[in-house]
């Protein structure tokens, strides 16, 4: 059975903290991005991180920083991934010496494949996250058209823009993604998540790497 990793995006208290490592996210996501109704100071990030159990991942999230802040960031916190939602290059990304991933905002038109190349086989990089298209960064809650990612990327990809768990079993089933990445989807509030959301969406990521349920003979 094929095991889709999880990253619950978008931590800003220690109950969700606590709720999403439950339920068995994978990875936790941190938001360094201070226009984001989910960011956190780094003060702020190394209270909740401190809490993160062996074997989750700590992931954190930026937009066009300059490296120095980035580099701050690190020194605070310790984060396992980093994951660039702006206009970075291979060359940056690589710079601070730690795995990390890049997002893509996808729209009809963009090449998926050569946006992929301008960062595959860049030291450090881990995969590339798809999101919807739209104004300012991240995706807004929107979903995006599953069928523009072509079949042979050739970085992981892990799926986000959109998802929450009444369609994140179809998107995995779909799409086929190393990881999905979620935050608004499994919220009651802006940056408030919701356990029950996180526990279902979780369960529809598990279901869809079951597969189909076969008929009895």
């Amino acid at each position: 059975m094929t095991r889709t990793r999880i990253k619950i995006c978008g931590i800003t208290r220690e109950e969700d903290l606590d709720a999403a490592v439950v339920a068995g996210a994978d990875a936790l996501g941190f938001v360094f991005y201070g226009p984001s109704s989910r960011y956190v100071t780094p003060e702020r990030a190394a209270q909740l991180v401190a809490r993160v159990p062996a074997f989750v991942k700590v992931v954190g999230l930026f937009v066009n920083e300059p490296a120095a802040v980035v580099a701050a960031v690190l020194d605070r916190v310790p984060l396992d991934l980093l994951q660039f939602h702006g206009d970075e290059n291979a060359a940056y990304c690589a710079g601070f010496h730690r795995p990390w991933i890049k997002a893509a905002r996808v729209k009809p038109g963009i090449d998926l494949l050569e946006y992929a190349g301008a960062y595959f086989g860049a030291p450090g990089v881990a995969g590339l996250l798809l999101d919807a298209h739209v104004a300012g960064y991240g995706g807004g809650g929107q979903s995006f058209d599953w069928s523009l990612i072509p079949p042979s990327l050739p970085l992981p990809v892990i799926l986000s823009g959109g998802l929450h768990p009444g369609n994140v079993t179809d998107a995995v089933r779909r799409v086929k993604p190393w990881a999905v990445d979620v935050s608004s989807g499994v919220e009651s509030a802006r940056g408030i998540k919701d356990m029950r959301k996180i526990t279902e969406f979780i369960a529809g990521v598990r279901d869809a790497d079951a597969g189909p349920v076969l008929p009895t003979a």
